[in-house]
Order: C-alpha cells, then structure tokens, then sequence
C-alpha cells in the first residue's frame, strides 16, 4: 500500500511539473490584463544583443478561458521607444494553425534594435472592440535589457554599429583636413606646371622673333 501511494505521488508530482511548465508565460516577459485580454509581452529571443535582429514579442490569450486569440487584425500596432527616438513596428503572427507551425496567439514585430538600454514597447489600437493604450518597459522585473554584444563575443570583439558611428564622426573633420591640403597641393603644382609651361611658350616665341 506504501509502495503504492508513493507511486501516485511521483505521478501527481510529474503531472505538476508538466502542467506548471507548459501554463507558464515566456521566460523574462511580463503580463498584464487589458479588458477581456491578457497580453504577454518581451523580446521574440533572449539575452537580446544589440545589432542583431530581435523581435516585439506579444503572446495573446482571452482572459478567461486561457485560449489564443488567432484572428488579431491589423488593428494593434506597437511602437518601439528609445530613450527620445521612437519607431512603429507592424504586429504579425507568428504561428499557422493549419499547418500546425509556431505557437498559437503568438505576434511579432520584428527589427534590429542598435543600440544597447532599455526599450518600451507601446501597444495602441484595438483588439476586437477593446481599446488598447498600453506600454511594457525592459528592465529587471519586466524584460530584457538589450546588452552590448562585445561581453559575448570570441575570440574577436568586433565594434557595434555606434561605435563605428563615433568612429568616422571623429575621423571625418580629420579626412577632410587632409582632402583640403592634398587639393592645395595639387592645385599647386598644376599651378607650377602651367607657370613652366608658360614660360617655355614664351621663350620659344622669343627665338622665333630673333630668328
């Protein structure tokens, strides 16, 4: 009898184990109630590094049944904040249940974000008849914060896309210094050149007279 309802326990303990996993959210993505809706939201990969191609994650579900919602029209949009700059993203979903491919309820917005920080995904529109005007920010309790890509990289660590910015901002007066004075140059010694043509013409043209 023992042995027997250890059994059991292993089984109700497996069970929850299945169960916890498969109900619970993305890892590093937060929820939030909006209306009849539960929205779910985080970056399509994680860590997330900057420079590389990242997506809005936005999982949807119907509140009170737990279900996918699968027919979110273009009606939702979301933009992308960073620090003063801002960007609207268009959401698609990312599954195709005739096919049986991806995960039900799951809506993307994909690009690259550049620059390493936090980012604030805004969702504004509708979803169904609900309004929806609302913002999920990355940071420890919500999301992943993008990250500098250099900590990961080996054996090389090659410069990020703002790095190579300030590189040639800071080069560009420099070359263009150098421009100035190699088109002085040349324009000088065009300048000798024509002078020493022109004396050439005219001293041929002086032993012509005499002769």
């Amino acid at each position: 009898m023992k042995r027997f309802s250890g059994s059991l326990a292993l089984v109700a303990a497996a069970l929850c184990l299945v169960l916890g996993t498969t109900a619970a959210p993305a890892a590093a993505h937060t929820t939030k109630d909006v209306g009849a809706y539960t929205l779910t939201v985080g970056w399509g990969s994680e860590p997330t590094y900057a420079g590389q191609e990242n997506s809005v994650q936005l999982l949807l579900y119907d509140k009170a049944t737990g279900k996918p919602i699968l027919d979110l029209a273009d009606t939702l949009k979301v933009t992308v904040v960073y620090a003063d700059k801002q960007a609207e993203f268009p959401l698609t979903p990312e599954f195709d249940v005739e096919e049986g491919l991806g995960t039900p309820g799951d809506y993307r917005a994909w690009f690259f974000p550049t620059a390493p920080g936090d980012y604030t995904f805004h969702f504004t529109g509708t979803i169904g008849a609900q309004k929806v005007d609302e913002s999920f920010t990355s940071g420890p309790t919500t999301f992943s914060t993008v990250e500098d890509p250099s900590a990961a990289q080996f054996p090389v660590k090659a410069p990020t896309n703002a790095q190579l910015s300030q590189r040639i901002d800071a080069e560009l007066p420099r070359l263009a210094t150098e421009s100035q004075v190699s088109s002085a140059r040349t324009m000088g010694i065009v300048g000798i050149v024509v002078g020493a043509l022109g004396l050439v013409v005219a001293a041929f043209a002086l032993l012509r007279k005499r002769a």
